[in-house]
């Protein structure tokens, strides 16, 4: 999971429900501070929450972009069922379209980050013309990593035995062995905060994400095959997904793509000023060539500094 590094609201930026035809989810709405370049919508990784992105907003925002971070069904603030079909691929990716809709600013940039990837992804092949681009953030497609499956398997395992609360603090001592350097989290706050949201996510969206997944199909041809600009961003020492093989996807596709150097699994949280410069860069590329009529090109591997 992503784990912020500070839970104040960037300026601008407000905590609210998105009423969307697929019923109300909680969101960070960030305003863009002077004229609005466009609209970016961000779903979250695997046991992850809105708040991964609140380093990113401020950026996004000052760079003239309203970015809006989404809790998904059953995650964290939002209200999800407890079914099983609920938390299905085809019905979370009716929610992001859903969600597009709602923002009320015509078709918008999507972001998706690890599990999130997933949603957006299939969200992007039901209804392209919601969107203007989809960016796929430390996400495959492609199977995740054998270690992160093992660990995927043994947290669905645990909430079929155990208590909440038992599963979370093995969790903690899971992470505590394997932890990301810039993932450390101290603070008695933000652990609170870590706590509040695992309690608050649905054991059924737990169970259906890890599903998902554990069984995501290659999804290199729905990529290659989407009407509209697809980038590929990840850190150096990414470990959900092998990063040889998301180069060999992006090169595959043709989408853009992005290395940041010396980032994890979560360049929202360890590099987000290298990670916004990349996505704005991205997207004014991907409005020039909307204007002039052009198919964006894929590009050669960006790094970071």
């Amino acid at each position: 999971m992503s784990k912020p590094r500070s839970l104040t609201l960037p300026p601008r930026t407000r905590a609210r429900r998105l009423e969307t035809v697929r019923g109300g989810f909680a969101v960070l709405d960030a305003a863009p501070e002077g004229e609005r370049r466009g609209t970016v919508l961000m779903l979250p990784g695997y046991t992850g929450s809105k708040e991964d992105f609140l380093a990113l907003l401020g950026p996004l925002s000052g760079a003239g972009y309203r970015a809006v971070a989404v809790d998904g069904r059953g995650q964290n603030e939002s209200y999800g069922p407890r079914g099983r079909a609920a938390y299905r691929r085809r019905a979370l990716a009716l929610d992001a379209v859903a969600q597009a809709m709602a923002l009320g600013d015509g078709p918008v940039h999507l972001l998706g980050h690890s599990f999130g990837g997933i949603v957006a992804r299939s969200a992007a092949v039901l209804s392209p013309r919601a969107f203007r681009s989809l960016t796929l953030l430390s996400s495959g497609p492609g199977r995740v990593a054998r270690p992160q499956r093992i660990r995927i398997r043994a947290l669905r395992a645990g909430h079929a035995f155990l208590a909440k609360e038992r599963v979370w603090r093995t969790t903690r001592w899971l992470d505590s062995r394997g932890e990301e350097p810039d993932e450390t989290v101290d603070s008695p706050e933000l652990l609170g905060f870590l706590r509040r949201r695992w309690m608050l996510t649905k054991v059924a969206q737990l169970s259906g994400a890890g599903r998902l997944l554990l069984r995501d199909a290659d999804g290199q041809a729905e990529l290659a095959g989407l009407p509209l600009p697809v980038h590929l961003a990840y850190g150096s020492g990414e470990m959900v997904w092998p990063p040889a093989e998301l180069a060999a996807v992006a090169a595959r596709t043709g989408a853009h793509h992005t290395v940041l150097e010396g980032a994890g699994h979560s360049p929202n949280v360890s590099h987000p000023r290298e990670l916004a410069e990349r996505l704005t860069a991205f997207w004014e590329r991907v409005d020039t060539a909307g204007r002039s009529g052009d198919l964006l090109a894929a590009d050669e591997v960006s790094t970071a500094p």
